[in-house]
C-alpha cells in the first residue's frame, strides 16, 4: 500500500451519503435461467448435461433456489425437471428448488409427482394474471381470479406442495386487487407471494411503493409469509429496482443468468450478485462468475457483449494511454487492491476477473512496454517503436498476433 494512505480514506463513497434504508435480513436469490430465461425468443433450450452444469455452478455461487422449469409443459420438460431434481439430492446440494405452474390442476400435479418421486420439497411457483389491463383481455373480474387464486392454492397445498403465488404485471395492478389476492392466497395457505414487474414498468421509487404496500398486507394476516421481486428489464431499471425491492423489505430476488429472458430479458443474475456484495448485503463468493455467464451464454447460444458490465470481455480491460498508465503504475507498486480500483469500480478479483492492458490508436508507450513485459517478452527500444507506430496507425485495439507482426515475429 502507498505509505501514508489507509486505503479507506482512498474513495469517498457518495452512495454512502444519504444512507440506505436496509432491511435486517439476508437477502435470498431466486435463479429463473432455467425457466423465465428459456422463454427468450432468441435462445436455444440446453440439453439436460448443460442444465445439471448450469446448475452446479448456481449453487457454487450461492444462490439460493432455482425454478426447475414449468413440468406442466410436456414430457421432456417434466424429465429434465425431475433429472435435476434428483441431481440436487444426489449432489447433496445447498440450492433449494421451486417449479412454475399454471393455477390449473393440471400444471400442479406434476410437481407434486416430482417431489415424491426426487425425495426433496419443491415449491410450486403458481402463477395469475393480476392487472385490470389483463383482465381486459382475457375477460376476467376479480371474483374469477379469487375463485381461481383459492383453488389452486389449495390444491397445491393438498398436495403437500409449499406455496409460491405469483401476480404476474403486480407493478400495473390497483392496490385493492393486490390486496385482495394476496390475502386470499396466504389464508389459503401460500408461504410465498411474488411482486412480478411482467413488463419492466417500475422505476424504483415504484418498487419500493409496492413491496411497503404488500409488506403491510402480510403484517395484517399475522401470517409468516415471505416476499419475493420478479423484475424485467424492458426500462433497464432492472438491476435498480431489485435493490430498491429488497431494501423496502422484500427477502429474495429473482434473475437470470446475463438477463435473458423475454423481450429485452429479466434481472441480470451476475450483475445484480456483484452489486449486492459491493453494497454489503452478501460476502458470497463470486469467483465463478465469469464460468457461470460463459456456461449459460454457450448453452443458450445468446453472446455475452463484449461491453457487458463484469464478465464481458472488455470490463476489465483498458487500451487508453492515461487510464492504463494509472493501473500500470498501481500495478509497479506491487499492489493489486490498488490496481482493481484506480480505473474500475467494481475489483476484478473478487468476480475471478483481472486488470488488461491493451494496444490500440489511444494507447501511450507504457501500454506497449507493460505489455510486452507481462509476457516476459524481450524487447528493444526499437520493437517498442515499431509497435506504438503500428497502434498509431490502426483503427482498432491490435490483436497479440499484430502485435507480434509489428515486432517482426509470428
Amino acid at each position: 500500500m502507498v505509505e501514508g494512505f489507509r486505503r479507506e480514506d482512498l474513495i469517498y463513497d457518495w452512495n454512502e451519503v444519504e444512507g440506505r434504508e436496509a432491511p435486517g435480513h439476508r437477502p435470498e436469490f431466486d435463479d429463473e435461467t432455467l425457466r423465465d430465461g428459456l422463454q427468450s425468443p432468441s435462445v436455444t433450450n440446453p440439453t439436460l448435461e448443460q442444465k445439471i452444469e448450469i446448475l452446479h455452478l448456481m449453487n457454487e455461487l450461492g444462490i439460493d433456489s432455482v425454478n426447475l422449469g414449468l413440468p406442466g409443459a410436456g414430457p421432456v420438460a417434466h424429465d429434465h425437471v425431475l433429472r435435476l431434481a434428483r441431481e440436487i439430492v444426489a449432489s447433496g446440494l445447498a440450492i433449494t428448488a421451486n417449479c412454475a405452474a399454471r393455477t390449473v390442476k393440471a400444471d400442479i400435479e406434476p410437481i407434486a409427482d416430482i417431489q415424491n418421486e426426487a425425495g426433496m420439497p419443491i415449491e410450486a411457483a403458481v402463477f395469475l394474471g393480476s392487472s385490470q389491463i389483463r383482465q381486459v383481455v382475457e375477460n376476467w373480474d376479480l371474483d374469477f381470479l379469487l375463485r381461481t387464486t383459492e383453488t389452486a392454492v389449495k390444491f397445491a397445498k393438498d398436495l403437500g406442495l409449499p406455496v409460491m403465488y405469483v401476480t404476474e404485471d403486480t407493478t400495473r395492478t390497483h392496490p385493492d386487487i393486490v390486496t385482495r389476492l394476496y390475502r386470499c392466497a396466504i389464508e389459503n395457505g401460500a408461504s410465498r407471494i411474488v411482486i412480478a414487474d411482467t413488463v419492466g414498468h417500475a422505476v424504483p421509487a415504484g418498487a419500493r411503493a409496492i413491496v411497503r404496500h404488500v409488506k403491510r398486507v402480510v403484517e395484517e394476516t399475522g401470517a409468516a409469509v415471505q416476499i419475493d421481486w420478479h423484475g424485467h428489464r424492458d426500462r433497464g431499471l432492472d438491476v435498480a429496482n431489485a435493490i430498491a425491492a429488497y431494501e423496502a423489505g422484500a427477502h429474495r430476488l429473482h434473475a437470470t443468468a446475463i438477463g435473458i429472458g423475454e423481450r429485452c430479458g429479466n434481472c441480470p443474475m451476475d450483475t445484480l450478485l456483484v452489486n449486492m456484495k459491493l453494497l454489503g448485503y452478501i460476502d458470497n463468493d463470486l469467483t465463478k462468475l465469469l464460468e457461470y455467464a460463459r456456461t449459460v451464454s454457450r448453452a443458450v447460444g445468446i453472446p455475452v457483449p463484449r461491453n457487458y458490465p463484469v464478465v464481458g470481455s472488455d470490463a476489465f480491460e483498458t487500451a487508453t494511454g492515461v487510464h492504463a498508465a494509472a493501473v500500470v503504475k498501481a500495478l509497479r507498486l506491487d499492489d493489486r487492491w490498488l490496481a482493481n480500483r484506480v480505473y474500475s469500480a467494481v475489483p476484478a478479483d473478487e468476480v475471478g476477473r483481472e486488470q488488461a492492458i491493451r494496444v490500440g490508436p489511444m494507447s501511450g508507450r507504457s501500454n506497449v512496454i507493460f505489455w510486452l513485459t507481462s509476457r516476459k517478452i524481450e524487447f528493444t527500444d526499437e520493437d517498442v517503436d515499431r509497435i506504438f507506430r503500428a497502434a498509431k496507425q490502426a483503427d482498432h485495439v491490435l490483436s497479440d498476433e499484430e502485435i507480434l507482426a509489428a515486432m517482426g515475429r509470428r
